[in-house]
């Protein structure tokens, strides 16, 4: 296991949230809108920036339709206000880098007020890290502002860890504002912090590791889909952090615990997990999940309704510093 100093505490720093938001199923099958809209709307009043058509939308599962009412709904619903979106291009092992999809996707994100965030493919990840690096470079064309992602095997079968070197060039591309990381590997984020600390202090490394939520006290921001579980709560101990407030620590262990049970094997379960989380606390109707997505059992409602009661302080906090 490579290993890497332990840097310290950033401690009262502004952290940037991105939420990526789950796309609730009805019992009849079919997609809850309502729900939807609602929680987009929850995460904006929370505090942070909603993002849509990610993995905890199931963006390798639904179809375009669903995906561009997704888009429209988010763009209707904005007022103003930033919302992310994935592009997503579904292939095979060994297909070719799928560019005019991929453009497509970023084009359709950016006609509807979205910020587009590029998934990996296989066509992407296969390609020479020169190559590679054009993709995003041409991508940059099309779009003055897109995120990157790194995501680690676990996730999907196509993702990819990109080496430092790749890495650090992708950072120089002015369009490329930001990437999350998916490793689940503290030291690779750490090493990333490092290389934007001296590359480009405005690039966002973007923690994708449900499994370390506290990365954020270290110097990154997050995009999570363990954040979709409890956006107040999550700009809760933001807020606390900025302000100094040693509550962010507690806080921060009880959502930690959360995602310790919700991200274990199979970690795309997790979905699941936020479906029978969000109806325990009364904000969808149904915890069913996506046609084809890995389930939980049932039995997981009980431990999940424990963790809801020791949030329960912190739900009615008024969010005062001590």
């Amino acid at each position: 296991m490579n290993t890497y100093p332990i840097p310290p505490f950033r401690t009262n720093r502004k952290v940037t949230g991105m939420s990526a938001i789950l796309l609730p199923m009805l019992e009849t099958g079919g997609v809850d809108w309502k729900g939807f809209d609602d929680h987009l709307n929850r995460t904006w009043e929370a505090g942070l920036t909603p993002a849509v058509n990610m993995d905890t939308g199931f963006a390798n599962l639904i179809d375009e339709a669903t995906r561009t009412q997704a888009l429209q709904r988010s763009q209707r619903l904005s007022h103003g206000r930033s919302f992310v979106a994935g592009a997503f291009v579904g292939d095979q092992p060994g297909s070719p880098y799928a560019r005019d999809p991929y453009h497509a996707q970023v084009d359709q994100i950016l006609e509807h007020g979205g910020l587009p965030i590029i998934f990996q493919s296989f066509g992407l990840t296969e390609l020479p890290s020169d190559k590679l690096l054009d993709a995003y470079r041409e991508i940059g064309t099309r779009s003055n502002q897109f995120l990157a992602f790194e995501l680690g095997t676990m996730f999907a079968p196509f993702g990819k860890i990109y080496s430092l070197e790749v890495y650090q060039e992708l950072m120089k591309i002015r369009e490329c504002i930001g990437a999350k990381h998916s490793s689940l590997d503290r030291n690779l984020e750490w090493q990333r912090l490092a290389i934007r600390d001296a590359t480009r202090s405005d690039f966002m490394v973007l923690t994708g590791n449900d499994l370390a939520i506290d990365m954020v006290f270290y110097g990154s921001d997050y995009l999570l889909g363990l954040s979709t579980f409890a956006p107040d709560l999550f700009a809760l101990r933001d807020r606390w952090w900025m302000e100094g407030d040693s509550r962010a620590i507690s806080l921060n262990d009880i959502l930690q615990y959360l995602g310790f049970l919700a991200f274990r094997p199979p970690v795309p379960a997790y979905k699941h997990s936020a479906a029978q989380f969000l109806k325990l606390r009364k904000w969808l109707e149904c915890d069913h999940t996506f046609p084809g997505s890995p389930t939980r059992p049932s039995s997981d409602i009980e431990i999940l309704r424990e963790v809801l009661a020791s949030m329960t302080p912190y739900i009615r906090c008024d969010a005062s510093p001590t």
